[in-house]
């Protein structure tokens, strides 16, 4: 069984949209990331070098995120998510989009993806 580290909440504004008023206006998005690891070494060494630098996944997101054009929370989620699974060390990878206000009487509308490593 491997470990976790979260990016929760990660809150950006961009086009999203398939409707013409959607791709005029940015829209807010959320989105949350689970990503699966073997963290021993980490937690035995205590160094950033053993473990996934989340800050440096968080930061790759929003600049690729941000001054996107999608379609698709599906197409957003996976470019989400092969960000992710371009570090070495992350095995599987869970990543959840919510765009809220998409639906009326709804909070928000979502899709979670989830993804493995193949290893070749």
């Amino acid at each position: 069984m491997l470990d976790q580290i979260f990016i929760r909440d990660l809150s950006l504004r961009c086009i999203i949209g398939v409707f013409p008023e959607e791709r005029e206006k940015k829209q807010d998005v959320l989105i949350n990331v689970v990503m699966s690891v073997d963290l021993t070494r980490a937690g035995q060494t205590d160094d950033l070098h053993d473990t996934v630098d989340y800050k440096r996944v968080t930061k790759e997101i929003l600049t690729t995120i941000e001054p996107s054009r999608f379609l698709l929370i599906e197409r957003m989620a996976q470019v989400v998510a092969d960000i992710c699974l371009a570090d070495d060390l992350v095995m599987h990878v869970a990543v959840t989009i919510d765009k809220p206000g998409a639906l009326r009487f709804a909070k928000a509308s979502a899709v979670t993806i989830y993804r493995a490593r193949h290893e070749t």
